[in-house]
């Protein structure tokens, strides 16, 4: 990945909170990322497209849900990077994960490993 684009997109707050609550759930749905950052669908939805055309996020389809995870083959310093700044900066996030564990009704996962 291409350190300019890779920072670029960390310097958007909306974007920066994305990754890291995705980094900390391992993965999430646009509803999900709505209720943890007070967002519209629309806007986390454009952050999304920029972070998957950045190679950042894979996403998956289960029914109704498209979830979104960090992709698993970003270099070692981009995860590195990722994983330093969320636990170096948990505080960053807490309300977004206060927000997030209190949604009602979040989309049951299927397991990923078959």
């Amino acid at each position: 990945m291409n350190p300019v684009q890779f920072y670029k997109c960390l310097a958007d707050d909306t974007r920066l909170r994305t990754l890291l609550l995705i980094a900390y759930e391992g993965e999430l749905c646009v509803c999900e990322l709505t209720a943890a950052l007070g967002l519209s669908q629309p806007k986390i939805s454009r952050h999304l497209a920029l972070l998957r055309s950045a190679d950042l996020l894979q996403d998956r389809r289960q029914g109704q849900w498209v979830f979104y995870r960090i992709n698993p083959a970003l270099s070692d310093w981009t995860k590195n990077i990722l994983q330093d700044t969320l636990q170096a900066n948990q505080q960053f996030i807490a309300k977004d994960l206060r927000n997030l564990f209190q949604m009602g009704e979040r989309p049951e996962r299927a397991s990923l490993c078959c």
